[in-house]
């Protein structure tokens, strides 16, 4: 972790200019803003009285966009998880304004400086955001989590309900938390080993803002973080389930590393001096890594890169849609307030859940998503990217001429990629005979900030 004493406002100036570039919305139109203080006033008459359940929330500290609420009980052996999603669709109507602003943005975009949010904050931030601060519509799926692990899909419903207390994941305490929690997390972790499910979670290099203006790091997953994320996990694995079932639905699908991309992956395993039985499998392998090793984390960035990228899907007869790091058919269904696709399917779910036919505007928009949602994450790709190759020459300014010590973490013909070891700083370093794994000594010969550029070249 570095902090960034951007004296020279560089950092903030680059930000500017990333979002002109990106063209990142910097207000709604007033149209859209004034729709959305309307139906911010909406009152809810189709959902159940759930206020007495005791939900409660577990995000970053900082989140006022709450799209999840939870409890868990006991059921016999069984664990039920009554997950409560923001009911987005209640404050937004098919081919209304705020609806066509949604569609032209497709996800909330984060800059370090702040966010574009996929609607006004009248409404993801207040009126539809499940805070602590009074009763708020909700579509509440009821999953059923056997001993074994297996999530299904017990109900869903509109309702509403009061959330409890809003938990952050660097300060919650067990006694916070239901008490089956930490079980819930447990068979999740057991199941997914099981059926070989693989997802690797490599450090996250950020940019974030901090009291002395920003700072770059790398940041494992917090437990807190992971456990909580068992809960989507079992939620949107039954909630693909269920839309299976009725022969419906928007899927989230991820394919698996080739066998040649396998190949690759245990030279650089070698490389990196990390011992992969002949035998095991890059599944089996990669649950054995530690995130806050860096040979190892470089080499969980490896193998995130090695497989394709993950993408949208609508049901096709006689096709089981497949995330391969879930090692299951799963689909995106807990993050309305962020993602558009997600709107849809819950409201999919909604209907099958309970008998009825999907509506007729959410049946026509499924087959328009998956262009739509792939047009936005190469966007936020792109301009997350951009942030944190602005962060590296920022930080790197005044220190030309140094040199720094590095580990190869990945190559091609014409560059490798070097980690520095001791900031958060990945770049391009022109080198001949490197492999992953490799320690060398860099020479810091340029930045230009502008550009959001940094030169190295290797030394002896």
């Amino acid at each position: 972790m570095k902090s960034l004493r951007d004296t020279t406002h560089a950092l903030d100036v680059g930000l500017a200019e990333i979002r002109q570039q990106f063209e990142v919305p910097e207000a709604f139109p007033h149209e859209v803003l004034f729709a959305a203080a309307n139906s911010a006033r909406r009152e809810p008459d189709e959902h159940i009285d759930r206020t007495e359940v005791p939900f409660v929330t577990l995000d970053p500290a900082s989140s006022t966009d709450l799209d999840q609420a939870f409890t868990i009980t006991a059921s016999g052996d069984d664990l039920v998880l009554q997950y409560a999603i923001a009911d987005v669709a209640w404050f937004v109507s098919d081919g209304d304004v705020l609806d066509t602003q949604a569609w032209q943005r497709g996800t909330t975009i984060y800059l370090p400086d702040g966010k574009s949010g996929l609607y006004p904050s009248v409404l993801s931030e207040a009126a539809a955001s499940l805070l602590p601060d009074g009763p708020r519509p909700a579509v509440v799926f009821h999953v059923r989590l056997s001993p074994e692990g297996t999530p299904t899909l017990d109900g869903a419903e509109r309702a509403l309900v009061r959330t409890r207390a809003k938990l952050a994941y660097d300060t919650v305490s067990p006694a916070e938390l239901p008490a089956g929690f930490e079980e819930f997390a447990r068979r999740m972790a057991a199941a997914s080993l099981a059926r070989g499910a693989g997802p690797v979670d490599p450090p996250e290099q950020l940019v974030e803002r901090n009291s002395h203006g920003y700072r770059l790091s790398f940041r494992p997953r917090l437990a807190s973080e992971s456990a909580n994320a068992a809960l989507s996990l079992a939620t949107n694995i039954a909630v693909a389930e269920a839309m299976l079932q009725a022969h419906v639905g928007l899927f989230r699908v991820m394919p698996s590393p080739d066998d040649g991309a396998v190949r690759r992956l245990r030279h650089t395993a070698t490389a990196f001096g990390l011992h992969w039985p002949k035998e095991q499998s890059l599944d089996d392998f990669a649950r054995t890594l530690d995130a806050n090793d860096a040979k190892q984390a470089a080499f969980m960035l490896a193998v995130r890169r090695a497989g394709g990228g993950a993408s949208y899907t609508t049901y096709e007869d006689g096709v089981v849609p497949w995330h391969a790091a879930m090692a299951s058919s799963y689909a995106h269904a807990t993050a309305p307030l962020r993602r558009l696709a997600d709107r849809y399917v819950v409201q999919t779910v909604l209907a099958v859940a309970n008998g009825r036919e999907v509506p007729s505007a959410v049946a026509e928009a499924l087959p328009r998503l998956p262009t739509a949602m792939a047009r936005a994450a190469a966007k936020g790709g792109q301009i997350d990217r951009a942030v944190i190759d602005l962060a590296e020459a920022v930080l790197l300014e005044g220190h030309e001429g140094q040199t720094f010590l590095a580990v190869v973490i990945d190559d091609d013909p014409e560059f490798s990629r070097i980690q520095l070891r001791d900031i958060a700083v990945v770049a391009k370093v022109k080198a001949k005979g490197l492999r992953p794994g490799d320690e060398c000594r860099v020479k810091l010969l340029g930045v230009d900030t502008a550009a959001r550029t940094v030169h190295f070249e290797r030394v002896a």
